[in-house]
């Protein structure tokens, strides 16, 4: 398999798939691992020099690319030349399957690849993805999208559940369970949970005490919290705490938990669990009310 390494690419980008690929090659998987670039030396974002080998070769239908994503605010055109573009073509026409991290979509579209195809971006870029590429459909806050051997992904850390859902479909869950524990993964998600969890749609706002209160559901959303424990921790009085909660983050602290037990009983459930198992993990007495919520949203 080989990774395109662009200018200015970001570290964990690369970093996170070649992780997964390297530790799968050393649990005695057939991977060898390769780093193309344009230019000899190659300047990450983060300052960390690169080296590249600039001779690409003619890849298999069995070899994987990974184009990883480059610091680019507003979606600048990837840096790759014609030549590099059409050899991205030219291998997924000979059956090869090509992935993307991040803003590496944009190589992906600039080859023709996105066309008619599903694909994501971080979400910072999806909009601009969407504008230039018409003919694709960009599919909105998830980890990552596979269509016809185009693979693309959100970035970041996306890129390990990326690799690792790569890893799955090729070997099986169980190599892919086994390469997540020797990372230290703490769960491999699925590519359409959403690019932000519950803990971070809601922190938008600048209110210390509800921020704290926040951090305390947080910690201990599966176990049965009253609102006057969570009154007492901060100094407040019950009502005070609803209002401020409300206002900051429009839920009740009732309604917050119940989000976050939901979605974590939704990502038990699309890992194998019963919905009962995943009611009793995440804290409900019974599955009755993890259904209801399930039904609601």
């Amino acid at each position: 398999m080989a990774f395109v390494l662009l200018p200015r690419l970001h570290l964990l980008d690369l970093a996170g798939p070649a992780q997964v690929f390297s530790t799968a090659r050393d649990l005695g998987l057939d991977y060898e691992l390769a780093y193309l670039g344009e230019q000899g030396t190659v300047e990450s974002a983060q300052g960390v020099p690169l080296t590249a080998e600039r001779d690409w070769p003619e890849l298999s239908a069995d070899d994987l690319v990974v184009v990883p994503g480059w610091r680019s605010p507003r979606l600048t055109a990837a840096p790759l030349s014609a030549a590099g573009l059409a050899w991205l073509r030219a291998h997924h026409e000979r059956g090869g399957t090509v992935a993307s991290v991040c803003s590496g979509a944009d190589a992906l579209g600039r080859a023709g690849l996105l066309d008619g195809r599903r694909c994501t971006t971080h979400h910072e870029l999806q909009d601009a993805l969407a504008a230039r590429y018409p003919a694709a459909t960009v599919v909105r806050d998830v980890l990552f999208v596979v269509d016809q051997r185009v693979v693309t992904s959100a970035g970041i850390a996306s890129g390990i559940d990326l690799a690792l859902h790569l890893v799955a479909a090729r070997h099986g869950p169980a190599v892919a369970a086994r390469v997540a524990r020797s990372m230290v993964v703490y769960a491999r998600r699925n590519g359409d949970e959403q690019q932000a969890s519950a803990m971070l749609r809601h922190r938008a706002h600048v209110n210390d005490t509800v921020h704290r209160l926040q951090d305390l559901i947080d910690a201990r959303f599966a176990d049965p919290l009253k609102l006057v424990d969570l009154a007492d921790a901060v100094g407040c009085s019950e009502r005070t705490v609803t209002r401020l909660f409300t206002r900051a983050t429009g839920l009740t602290p009732l309604r917050y938990q119940q989000m976050l037990r939901l979605e974590r009983a939704e990502h038990l459930i699309a890992h194998g669990a019963t919905v009962e198992a995943a009611a009793r993990t995440v804290g409900f007495e019974d599955a009755r009310m993890l259904r209801r919520l399930r039904a609601r949203t």
